[in-house]
Formats: C-alpha cells, structure tokens, sequence
C-alpha cells in the first residue's frame, strides 16, 4: 500500500518535515509494509521558502537587515542548489511577530529589509526570485523594499519620504534614477493566497491593518494612503496598481507588479508543482494531510482543502490530522475528508497538544490506520 504523506506546518509547533515524520511513524506502527512518500506542503506563507530551498538542494544565505521599525534584525532566505533561485519570506525581515504587541503600528513599518535581502540576491547573480508574501507588519504597499532597490519616493515639494505606510497618502513623484541595475533581469514570482483589491472596503488597510496594530482612524489614513498611490502609480509608471491580490501583504501585492515586474501565484500550486505532486500521486492508495489548526480559512486555497480536491477528484481517500477541528459540519462535508484526527479533544488541552505533538499525531494515525486496515 502506497501512503502520500503532504501536511502543512503546525503554526507555533512544528515544521511541515517535522509533522510529515510524525505522521510517517504512526502509519509504520499501523502497517510496518507501508510504502510511504513524505511531501511536506506550504501554501505561501511561513516556511514555504524554506520548503522550496530543501527542495531544490539549496542553501540559506544569513543577513543582517533592517526590521519592520527599522531595527536592525538576522534575516535568512534560501538560494537553490543551481544558484540561480532565491526564495524569500518577506516575513523574515518584515514579520508581525518580529514586533512586540505595542510596537505593531502599520503607519510606521516598513518593508525596506525585504529591498534588502532582494538586493542581495541580485548581486549573487540569481536569475529568478520567488517572494512569499504573508504574515507582515507593513502596510506601505512595499515602497521600503523599493527603497532600499533605488526607487525614491517624493512628496510634492520634491521631499523624500520614509518608506512607510503613513507616507503614502503624500506621495507625488517616484524617481526611479538609481534602481538596482539588475532589477530588470530577473523574473520574480509572488506567491500569495488572497484576492484582496489594494483599497476600499476590502481593501489591505481596511480588512488587515487592524490585525496590525491600526486602530479605525490609521485604518482609514492608510487606505487613503493606497489609494493616492494607484493613482500616483498610474501617473508616474502607467501601471494598474490595483488588482485582485494587490491588497495582500499590506500592498506588496501591488509594489511587487509594480516595481519588481512581479508574476502573482496561488502558493499551494507553486508549491504542488515544485515538489511534483500530481506525479507522486500515481498509485498512491491513501493521502494523509494535516495543519495546525482545520477552521473556516481552511476552504480558502490552504493546503488541506487543496489536497482534499485533489484527492477526490483522483478517487483516494484522504485522512487530516490536525492540532485542532473548529469546523463546522457543512465544512466537513465540502472538504469530503476520509476521517479527521484532532490532538486538542476532551481529554487534552492546547498545551498538552503542543508539548506532545509528535507523539500525539503519530497515535491518532497509528489509530485510524489500524481501523482502516481491520476492514
């Protein structure tokens, strides 16, 4: 019997690596003659890049880089094993949970230190450069990390402004005299999961600037903000600055089209089709998938909700593991899962689950699999 094993990370836990060996020791204990295919899986956000770089047979490259207040912060993104990729978290350098609760004002952070790691990528010679752009403190449509590539940004006195979010409602010119030389020579891909507009009711500063740190009245500066620079945008490069997804990441969505060239991807297809997915599904009699926490975004493009599809449309049942269930049953029944093993229940608590996750994944798989196989 053929086992894919593909789950996502769990959040504050576990790697995906770390969950896919849990998983692997509960099946071997169920069925010690399993054939068993291990494809830890991201959907773009934290740890995707370094998913991409163990695929590729790369290494991490360590710089120190400006955080998102400008901190100095140790930052690492992955280089693959030709060298001529570079895979980058924009979370590494321009990270929410790089800053202390009072410290999260999306009106002052930036993403300059995301510029910089791009940067020095460019100087490495890579010829293509994949951003993951989630889990970020910024809302300044990534003028920092055009900033730290040579791109200025001027108000209307001729004035450089910080690159930051409470910039961008005075933005007037862009100069764009001392951009990298290299920036034109690379094709970049932004791997995102969100179909948020760069402004408006559901726009960046509106839906996520609050989860930032912004309170309504920032929110609403900073949406202005974003709207003043499509328009600048449009003047300056004759560029849409607003499109489905230019909203993510507080507008890098939109800064990476606009000053990278930037071609937008679902994170989870990036990542299916890197570590070949669809072919390793051959043959395969059971897929078993899992993420920290199974809830209403899990039908939002994130990895379980991916593979289940995939596995229903191939025929192959499909179990999830999972650190916690809070799905409703109309959820359970979309996602069409085989069954759904939970650590957190009745008798363990969040903390219980966390400490003893490994061994608490393997048991609920070796369980479920004993089941199956006395059928």
């Amino acid at each position: 019997m053929k086992i894919l094993v593909c789950p996502d990370k769990f959040k504050g836990s576990l790697t995906a690596p770390e969950v896919c060996t849990a998983i692997a020791s509960g099946i071997r204990a169920a069925m010690p003659v399993a054939d068993i295919d291990e494809v830890p899986l991201a959907d773009g956000g934290e740890g995707t890049c370094l998913l991409l770089t163990r695929q590729s047979g790369g290494t991490l490259i360590e710089r120190e880089v400006a955080g998102p207040r400008f901190e100095s912060v140790r930052a690492a993104y992955g280089l693959s094993g030709d060298r001529q990729t570079a895979f980058i978290e924009m979370a590494a350098a321009a990270g929410l949970m790089l800053l202390d609760p009072d410290q999260r004002n999306p009106r002052f952070t930036t993403t300059f230190g995301v510029g910089e790691l791009i940067g020095d990528a460019l100087n490495r010679g890579v010829r293509h450069i994949v951003l993951g752009i989630g889990g970020s403190a910024t809302n300044d449509a990534g003028i920092g990390m055009a900033a730290a590539l040579g791109f200025q940004f001027l108000d209307a006195e001729g004035n450089r402004l910080e690159p930051v979010g409470e910039s961008l409602i005075h933005l007037r010119r862009i100069a764009r005299d001392a951009v990298h030389p290299r920036l034109n020579n690379v094709a970049v891909t932004t791997l995102c999961d969100v179909a948020n507009p760069l402004y408006g009711p559901d726009g960046a500063a509106r839906v996520y600037a609050p989860q930032k740190g912004a309170d309504p009245e920032t929110a609403i500066i900073l949406d202005n903000g974003l709207r003043n620079f499509s328009e600048v945008v449009g003047q300056e490069m004759k560029i849409s600055a607003n499109f489905p997804g230019a909203g993510a990441a507080g507008g890098l969505g939109a800064g990476a089209k606009v000053f990278l060239g930037a071609t937008p991807e679902r994170g989870i297809d990036f990542m299916m089709s890197a570590t070949k997915f669809h072919q390793r599904l051959v043959g395969t009699d059971i897929i078993v998938t899992g993420e920290g926490r199974l809830d209403g975004q899990t039908l939002s493009g994130k990895v379980v909700s991916e593979v289940c599809r995939i596995g229903k449309k191939a025929g192959i049942p499909v179990i999830a593991v999972c650190g916690s269930a809070e799905l409703t049953e109309e959820s359970r029944t979309a996602l069409g899962l085989a069954a759904i093993e939970s650590l957190v229940d009745e008798n363990t608590p969040v903390e219980i689950a966390i400490r003893h996750a490994p061994e608490l994944i393997a048991q609920k798989i070796k369980n479920v699999l004993t089941h199956i196989a006395a059928r």
